[in-house]
């Protein structure tokens, strides 16, 4: 990366995604009553939740890590991705009167991680360059 806003933006973005999604990793974690009625109405409860907060972590990390960042954002993307979903479908917008704060998380979180992988992406495509 050569233009140092963009690298500056791109750290924004991937510190902002680590922070929400680190700070959701403790009631994954400790098994708080909010995180276990969530994924129980998933139909997941345990196993969602300990798998999801895994992900999560891992993806954290990878943020983090300036040569896997792009790795991270990928994560980050399809972890998100699953979380829209589960509350457009399942859980619905506002889960258990958060007024949608959880779902406005997930949008937050999947926009910076959307903003790191363009800012990244010849990261990203300079590893699957072999598969052209």
């Amino acid at each position: 990366m050569k233009n140092h806003r963009l690298e500056y933006l791109s750290w924004t973005a991937q510190i902002v995604a680590a922070i929400i999604l680190a700070q959701t990793l403790f009631f994954k974690f400790t098994a708080a009553p909010e995180s276990v009625a969530l994924f129980t109405k998933l139909g997941v409860e345990p196993f969602g939740r300990i798998g999801a907060g895994m992900m999560e972590l891992i993806t954290v990390i990878l943020l983090l890590i300036p040569r896997k960042a792009w790795i991270g954002a990928i994560f980050g993307i399809m972890t998100m991705g699953g979380a829209i979903m589960a509350h457009l479908t399942v859980i619905g917008i506002e889960s258990n009167g958060d007024g949608g704060f959880l779902f406005f998380l997930a949008l937050i979180t999947l926009t910076c991680c959307l903003t790191v992988a363009y800012i990244r992406k010849s990261d990203i495509f300079a590893r699957f360059y072999f598969l052209t």
